[in-house]
């Protein structure tokens, strides 16, 4: 009997020194991500990104937070994350900085199971024609080949095809407006955790079809057909072996490179299943692709203006597309101010109450912080960066309100006739109602707001109660047609718009 208990114990510790935790899987993150137009003289330098670095990138994603259920479930190695609010093409150097000090953070993170690259996809650097995929080729040369690696982009992104052989699992946003961007990120990091921790690693087929279509995101908007509709469709072609995600990307009509074009791209394990749900959401795009119209009424601003001044809503919202800065505007073009400021409608101050925001300019803020609330200010503005279609504009009137921000840069409103012109410090975007009541402002009680914006945030899509879209000019200007493309594919929808039906065959990358 003694024996036998003895032989049962040696044979359970034994069974217990062979037992091992499961090892996690070991998960880099890093990404540049930025929206540049090639069609904006401005230039995205250094100090315009928000640089997060190590554990401080992961504050970054709540999906990764310490009550996630998520973070738990592997080593995460954060690199470097740059971000950067859309605007001119990236200066060389500055790509070059940002690229050095990723390889570096992760050749000190080796060896890696898994790498999530996190970017915008519509990069645009001085000298190269796909910043993206070289990105991604360099940290494959850092990380090698067999690391499974995972991204999520924005659904405006470009997908060249050397991003797409070097990311194994990729996919997009599927709203526009963006509501949904975190939980695609989310969805891009459980995928790629789920392949590991099952050990399938590599999805074995991945296909990518080119889509000849470039379009405007005030045009694809998801709130409307088609794009609701043909967004709708992904969920259905899912079903998480044979096809384990597919996406859509419209890509970015504001930079003049070969890979800006629409792209279909399905992986998954059953080569017959991911070629049937490519094709299919291709072969959709495609069909309705002359159904795709601006988001709101849209026209030139002369008669955006007579629709807003006979309203008798309030706020009546127009957009001022065409230097729009969260599209890749320099955000400093005067041309519309320029014209609101000649109309008579607005010279009284009992005139329609008008809010524009707004015109950024560094030195007329200094000016008018040195005057103070009451004073009067006579100087120009705007127009440092981007002087194509008006000079600097004059502002001659009351300053009503100074906010002072050592993050984001002061503002100052400045009152001409019935005019509110919000000027800023630095370049600056108004998506939230309370940038303009900080400034004692009210556009719920305004009649006119004109903000740089294309398809309004959710925030002031709620709010306004009358709202057009204005074919401003600018460096992402709307009307396509009056764009001087010379690199984009041809021929494309809609600049050619008879061309013939493509055959939108899959790629197997």
């Amino acid at each position: 009997m003694k024996r036998t208990l003895l032989i049962v114990t040696l044979a359970a510790v034994l069974a217990a020194c062979t037992q091992t935790t499961p090892v996690q899987p070991r998960i880099a993150i890093a990404g540049i991500a930025i929206e540049s137009s090639t069609f904006s003289p401005a230039v995205s330098l250094m100090h315009d990104f928000r640089i997060r670095e190590t554990d401080s990138l992961l504050s970054d994603y709540p999906f990764l937070h310490p009550d996630s259920g998520v973070v738990d479930r592997a080593v995460w190695l954060p690199a470097l994350k740059a971000r950067a609010m859309p605007g001119g093409i990236v200066k060389r150097e500055v790509y070059e900085e940002l690229t050095a000090r990723i390889l570096e953070m992760l050749k000190a993170s080796l060896p890696l199971d898994g790498f999530f690259f996190d970017i915008h996809g519509a990069m645009s650097v001085e000298g190269l024609s796909d910043p993206e995929g070289d990105l991604i080729g360099r940290i494959r040369k850092v990380i090698g080949p067999d690391v499974l690696v995972s991204s999520c982009m924005d659904l405006h992104g470009s997908v060249s095809h050397r991003l797409a052989k070097n990311v194994d699992m990729i996919t997009c946003y599927r709203m526009a407006p963006h509501d949904d961007a975190m939980n695609s990120r989310r969805r891009a990091v459980v995928n790629l955790l789920e392949r590991l921790e099952s050990g399938k690693g590599k999805p074995a087929y991945k296909a990518w079809i080119k889509v000849p279509v470039l379009l405007p995101g005030e045009k694809t908007s998801t709130r409307v057909e088609p794009a609701k509709s043909l967004y709708a469709l992904i969920p259905r072609l899912i079903d998480g072996e044979k096809v384990i995600d597919a996406s859509i990307w419209m890509s970015y009509p504001w930079a003049d490179e070969p890979r800006n074009h629409a792209v279909v791209m399905a992986y998954g394990d059953d080569k017959k299943a991911v070629a049937a749900a490519a094709g299919k959401l291709a072969e959709q795009f495609w069909s309705v692709r002359r159904e795709f119209a601006f988001v709101a009424p849209t026209d030139y601003l002369d008669a955006c203006l007579a629709d807003a001044l006979a309203s008798e809503v309030k706020p009546y919202v127009i957009s001022d597309m065409g230097d729009n800065p969260t599209a890749g505007g320099a955000g400093d073009v005067t041309w519309t101010l320029t014209e609101l400021l000649k109309r008579p409608e607005f010279k009284h101050p009992d005139g329609k109450s008008l809010i524009y925001a707004s015109i950024p300019d560094a030195d007329f803020v200094s000016r008018a912080v040195a005057t103070g609330v009451n004073g009067i200010i006579d100087a120009e503005a705007g127009a440092r960066v981007d002087s194509r279609y008006a000079p600097p504009v004059r502002l001659n009137g009351r300053i009503t309100a100074i906010y002072k921000d050592d993050r984001d840069g002061d503002v100052v409103v400045v009152k001409i006739g019935s005019i509110s012109v919000l000027v800023t410090q630095k370049r600056k975007a108004y998506h939230y109602e309370h940038y303009f009541t900080q400034l004692g402002l009210h556009p719920r009680e305004t009649d006119i707001l004109v903000v740089k914006i294309g398809y309004l945030v959710p925030e002031l899509y709620e709010l306004q109660k009358g709202w057009m879209m204005a074919l401003t000019p600018g460096g992402v200007d709307q009307d396509l047609m009056r764009i001087p493309y010379k690199n984009i594919i041809r021929p494309i929808f809609p600049l050619d718009a008879d061309m013939e039906d493509p055959e939108l065959k899959a790629e197997w990358m």
